[in-house]
């Protein structure tokens, strides 16, 4: 952590939807934790603001895992959003939550069933803020 960026609005939104998630009990008490450490330690800026090689909300992201090498793309949402099928992953899943505000390039530490592994953001195929798209 400690680099992290974060469009304003993606975190006022998560936030509330977060807020949401505790009322319902939508949400484990360690992933809560640990999207609200990864929200504690971006940097906040404005929509126009962040760098195109940022992951984002609604980014569509491939990404690889360096224990097996597969590979996966996927777009990030909101929950109501969330559709598997549709590659579409809520920011509540833990693999959006531990992407969100890094960089392509950046190797991510991730706790699996089988333990730790580690994920490479390969690319950003989709980011909203770089199409000029800063209210999605």
């Amino acid at each position: 952590m400690g680099n992290l960026v974060m469009n304003r609005l993606d975190y006022a939104r998560i936030k509330k939807s977060i807020i949401d998630l505790k009322q319902s009990r939508a949400i484990s008490p360690e992933e809560l934790e640990k999207l609200n450490g990864e929200l504690n330690a971006a940097q906040i800026v404005d929509p126009e603001k962040v760098p195109v090689d940022v992951v984002t909300m609604n980014s569509i992201v491939r990404i690889s895992f360096s224990n097996s090498g597969k590979v996966l793309q996927f777009k990030i949402v909101y929950p109501d959003e969330a559709d598997l099928k549709e590659n579409k992953i809520s920011i509540f899943s833990p693999v959006a939550t531990a992407l969100l505000g890094y960089r392509v390039g950046d190797e991510v530490e991730w706790i699996v069933p089988g333990g730790a592994t580690k994920i490479l953001i390969e690319e950003i195929i989709y980011q909203p803020e770089a199409a000029g798209h800063f209210n999605l």
